[in-house]
């Protein structure tokens, strides 16, 4: 049966458990791979370690050619300036793998917001990897096999009505217009994928009960009628510690906010995927399909699938 991008197959064929997307020789060749890992800065502690541990073993064994990190970068307090402390405790001295020394594309969680985003931003002039050109910002990459993939960073924390007058500092940011470049940019887009990453989830596999948030209703009602209406395929975040995956309305939500502190969650609702084991997700993107894991940090793939485009 011919799958188009709006279904997913289970791909435990594709990547066998314990590892992730293990690539034949001529893997640089059918498909970008790359790394995404969420809720991580934390000095070490609580996973973090592990995690990145694992990350440059899946890393060297996939051929990743970036990492995403889709925000919460440092604990608990975002950073205060481009000379503080965690830039060296919670980023430099723990992900030091070569395989790690590629490009890191970041989107700000809702903790960096406590802190000073203007120096994450900064930081990009620093760095040979950490890559944050604006608060939100897009990419197309040319694919392997010839194809285009555009990639829509956002900045999701100004959308969160309740950080307002908190210590998540979002006052000021006009999110209508974010929406409104986002829409424009995928009306324009002539790419084979359009995938959209943020901090903050839309869907989860959870269920939001007894004062648990996991779903974002902020978000349902503004940003989501925008993936529907362009048929965006897959949307990806962290700020939930865990490792997650659900279909709903066509969309394949995936979270991966699973670099240091976890909790376990309640069973997978929606049919859905949902683990606290620590870890990150590998992923490798072709003109003909998205195929992805959620590792954990022993370097166990705990769940993998593949969306094919028609």
């Amino acid at each position: 049966m011919m799958l188009t991008r709006r279904e997913f197959v289970s791909s435990a064929a594709i990547l066998g458990a314990g590892a992730a997307l293990c690539p034949s020789a001529s893997a640089a060749e059918t498909g970008l791979p790359f790394i995404l890992v969420g809720d991580w800065g934390r000095e070490g502690k609580d996973g973090q370690t592990a995690v990145a541990q694992q990350m440059s073993r899946t890393a060297t064994a996939i051929g990743s050619r970036y990492t995403v990190s889709v925000g919460d970068n440092f604990y608990e307090n975002g950073v205060a300036s481009v000379d503080d402390p965690q830039w060296q405790s919670s980023f430099e001295q723990i992900y030091t793998a070569e395989s790690l020394q590629t490009p890191w594309k970041v989107v700000l969680g809702n903790h960096d917001y406590r802190g000073n985003v203007q120096a994450q931003l900064d930081y990009s002039a620093r760095s040979h990897r950490w890559q944050l050109p604006a608060r939100y910002y897009a990419e197309t990459l040319a694919l392997p096999d010839g194809a285009k993939a555009a990639f829509y960073y956002l900045d999701t924390s100004p959308f969160i009505k309740k950080y307002y007058g908190s210590k998540v500092r979002v006052e000021g940011q006009d999110t209508q217009a974010q929406l409104d470049w986002l829409d424009a940019k995928l009306t324009a887009s002539t790419a084979e994928w359009n995938i959209v990453i943020g901090h903050h989830p839309v869907f989860t596999a959870l269920e939001n009960a007894d004062g648990e948030e996991h779903d974002q209703p902020d978000l349902v009602a503004r940003l989501n009628p925008i993936l529907l209406k362009h048929n965006v395929p897959v949307y990806i975040c962290g700020h939930d510690h865990t490792l997650q995956a659900v279909k709903q309305d066509g969309i394949t939500y995936v979270i991966t906010g699973a670099g240091s502190q976890t909790y376990t969650p309640k069973p997978a609702i929606r049919g859905g995927f949902a683990s606290g084991a620590h870890g990150f997700m590998a992923a490798k993107l072709s003109g003909s399909r998205f195929d992805y894991s959620l590792i954990d940090s022993t370097g166990t793939a705990l769940f993998s699938q593949s969306i094919l485009r028609a």
